[in-house]
């Protein structure tokens, strides 16, 4: 069995508890056991801009709890993937090591940090899980969102190609789900901006949707809760700025491969998707 350190993070658990019961159950089925973290806090990533080092030695403490447990680290969320991988590398830095240590924390084990859907791709395989698939998608037309940070900044990661990836691609495919290429596959859902110019942060999103309509696209699939915020929650916004209608699920990785492995709605959350993916849940029955 696998056994990793598991940080939710802040918007998960507030915003995206399908996310994260869906990534529970999807861990159960393929006997990887994610261990919660007491006591971890936010990563740091929404005071970056102010105050880089505190946003460091923050993200730095949440590592030293899964070194505490001497296990490698996983989160669900982009922007967390990255603090935490930024604070990991520091932390081989002596000068900040000092100031970590100034702290009264201890770092015993070298933790490596992955996001769940890297985690799923390098250490359970493709193989592994297409043997544990039992119902096939096939029907699907996936569009997937990779977002800003699962691959970048790349200096942190030795991980895919942050310009032409594949790895979430091939994870969509495995579940017997179409994985749609596109456009503007790389650019950003606007979340990044949405505290500060919120016209163009929908308007970012809205391209994207705008893409998603045009081919046909049965949902959007999304590896981090801020995307979906943009895709999902401020799908309308988009709509009425657009005078267009949408109407396009999307669904978290872990709930797309749920589904694959025969889990029911209730088992990967669909009832918090605030778009129902009932026109999906209907193919796959047929």
């Amino acid at each position: 069995m696998k056994k990793y350190a598991f940080f939710l993070g802040c918007t998960v658990p507030v915003r995206a508890q399908h996310y994260e019961l869906s990534a529970r159950n999807v861990a159960k089925e393929l006997n990887i056991e994610l261990v919660d973290m007491p006591g971890a806090s936010c990563c740091g990533f929404p005071m970056k801009a102010v105050d880089a080092e505190t946003s460091l030695l923050i993200a730095a403490r949440n590592v030293a709890l899964a070194s505490q447990l001497q296990l490698d680290l996983v989160t669900l969320c982009n922007s967390c993937t990255a603090m935490l991988s930024d604070a990991q590398l520091q932390l081989t830095n002596k000068e900040f090591h000092d100031k970590f240590k100034r702290l009264g924390l201890s770092y015993p084990y070298e933790v490596k940090v992955k996001h769940f859907v890297r985690m799923l791709y390098e250490d359970i395989g493709i193989e592994n899980i297409r043997k544990s698939v039992k119902k096939p998608l096939n029907p699907l037309k996936i569009m997937p969102h990779y977002g800003c940070h699962y691959m970048r900044p790349s200096h942190l990661y030795s991980f895919d190609n942050p310009e032409i990836p594949h790895t979430l691609d091939e994870l969509v495919r495995v579940t017997g789900a179409e994985s749609l290429d596109y456009a503007d596959k790389m650019m950003c859902c606007g979340g990044s901006v949405l505290g500060i110019d919120e016209d163009l942060a929908v308007t970012m999103a809205n391209h994207k949707l705008s893409i998603a309509k045009d081919l046909g696209t049965d949902a959007i699939v999304s590896i981090c809760p801020f995307c979906t915020v943009m895709y999902e929650d401020n799908q309308r916004k988009a709509e009425a700025k657009f005078n267009t209608q949408y109407g396009i699920p999307v669904l978290y990785y872990p709930q797309l491969l749920g589904l694959s492995l025969g889990f029911d709605g209730n088992a990967i959350g669909l009832r918090f998707n605030r778009i129902k993916p009932n026109g999906i849940m209907k193919k796959i029955a047929m």
